[in-house]
């Protein structure tokens, strides 16, 4: 086992140990999350500059 873990285990830390790693899982989600809006926002932007960029061929057209 973990020193770390034994440790707390021993000293009767154990919710302290459940709240620190529910943190950490928490964060982790969130950080995922944000990459992922972030990712989906510039996929987002690429479509609509390519859009503009058709409307301007369009528009020379005419």
């Amino acid at each position: 086992m973990d020193e770390l873990t034994k440790t707390v285990i021993e000293r009767g830390d154990l919710a302290h140990l459940a709240l620190f790693l529910w943190a950490t899982g928490a964060s982790t989600l969130l950080v995922w999350s944000l990459r992922e809006l972030a990712k989906a926002n510039q996929h987002f932007n690429d479509f609509v500059r390519e859009i503009a960029t058709l409307n301007q061929l369009f528009k020379k057209g005419d």
